[in-house]
């Protein structure tokens, strides 16, 4: 994956809101899941699975590092523990919506035998990055269970991505309130590198 595509698709994960899934999984947690996240970006400890399976886990790991990888301007979704966020709002969620959730990690992975005969964790970047592709193309009006599965995993990794610590304070560079004198802008509409948002001049 070029550092050209992982660019491209942060930006175009940007615009997108937490909108309404075609399933029914809600992507913000409790007051007490807030904090419980909290304390799990704080933690070197590996993650204590409240709702998914070891094999689950994996598999949301991959999917949501692919959606929001590493790059040269910020950690991905995995260092940000997105994968447990997913874990916390999977164990808040009324079963309906959680069987919703395993039964699409089921259908992603019988996607992914189907097409490479492997599950999607174990797939290498070309053969995600064409899964992704694959999976995205009806995002609007999602049909299979995989396609709806995918739009509310992507949903719930860019929220939870978006609330880390790594979210907000590397990628965003948020800085807390400041009395701002004047609105600068972005320089990258001027074919600059941005000093004030960290964002690079797109060649």
């Amino acid at each position: 994956m070029t550092a050209e595509t992982k660019l491209g698709r942060r930006a175009a994960l940007k615009t997108l809101g937490a909108s309404a899934g075609a399933f029914a999984l809600v992507p913000w947690l409790s007051d007490e899941g807030v904090l419980a996240f909290v304390r799990m970006q704080q933690s070197p400890a590996p993650p204590a699975l409240k709702a998914m399976s070891a094999a689950q886990f994996r598999t949301i790991e991959a999917l949501t590092e692919a959606i929001i990888p590493t790059d040269e301007r910020s950690p991905g979704a995995k260092a940000a523990r997105v994968p447990e966020y997913i874990d916390l709002l999977l164990s808040e969620q009324e079963d309906v919506a959680r069987q919703q959730i395993f039964d699409g990690l089921k259908a992603l992975d019988t996607f992914c035998e189907a097409r490479f005969q492997k599950p999607f964790a174990a797939l290498d970047e070309a053969q995600t990055e064409a899964a992704l592709t694959e999976l995205s193309r009806n995002e609007k009006k999602p049909e299979t269970t995989e396609e709806k599965f995918f739009r509310a995993a992507k949903n719930a990794t860019i929220h939870g991505y978006y609330t880390s610590e790594i979210g907000i304070h590397k990628e965003l560079h948020y800085q807390g309130r400041k009395v701002l004198q004047e609105y600068v802008g972005c320089h990258t509409v001027d074919g600059k590198d941005c000093p004030h948002c960290g964002q690079k001049a797109v060649v």
